[in-house]
């Protein structure tokens, strides 16, 4: 992957187009979260229902941070202890950005930020945030690499982009809505990162 690989990525999503890329955990799709027609197709790709929500995945910290300004001083300070890494963290968002990615819950975010190294680095030059979630049939197994991905969502999808074999276990999913005030979390799903790992950071 070179870095004109990247700048094709995001071409790709900034004018509504699905793409199929490599993150640090599994293979994912990828839309701009405002375009309402990206999102439409990349649900129906997967055979998700349109009211389950989907996470917003920037590839700094720093941009992450800048684009949810009003997140609390607790928050902010447990993400970049946290990421980046194999991480789904479900925020405030009083805001109610990204509406097309929060489902019936405008309120919450889920919010990725990747731990990018060896032959996916290159994807850390990516500026902007998608929309994303599993490149799968809704409920079947992730995709550790391109050629796992069905052969009905490769064929459909605007772009690919290959970064070989990942690890192939899906992002953990930490509730972080009730931290700000009482310092509570929740591990919604079990995954990539371990609970242990997350109560020192917590």
């Amino acid at each position: 992957m070179t870095g004109d690989d990247v700048a094709t990525f995001e071409r790709c999503v900034a004018v509504g187009g699905v793409a199929l890329f490599p993150a640090d955990t599994v293979y994912g799709l990828a839309t701009d979260p405002d375009s309402r027609e990206g999102v439409h197709r990349l649900y129906a790709l997967k055979g998700r229902p349109p009211e389950r929500p989907a996470a917003v995945m920037f590839f700094e910290v720093e941009l992450a941070l800048a684009a949810l300004g009003e997140l609390g001083r607790r928050t902010r300070g447990a993400l970049e202890r946290l990421l980046p890494d194999g991480l789904t963290v479900l925020v405030p968002n009083p805001a109610r950005r990204f509406p097309l990615a929060c489902g019936p819950r405008p309120d919450v975010l889920g919010l990725r930020v990747p731990a990018l190294t060896g032959a996916v680095e290159p994807l850390r030059g990516a500026r902007w945030p998608v929309l994303q979630s599993s490149a799968n049939r809704s409920g079947s197994a992730d995709a550790r690499r391109i050629a796992d991905v069905p052969a009905e969502i490769r064929s459909r999808v605007d772009m690919q982009l290959d970064g070989g074999e990942l690890p192939g276990i899906a992002s953990t999913v930490l509730d972080l809505t009730a931290y700000e005030e009482g310092g509570r979390y929740e591990i919604v799903r079990a995954g990539a990162v371990s609970g242990e790992r997350l109560a020192a950071a917590l």
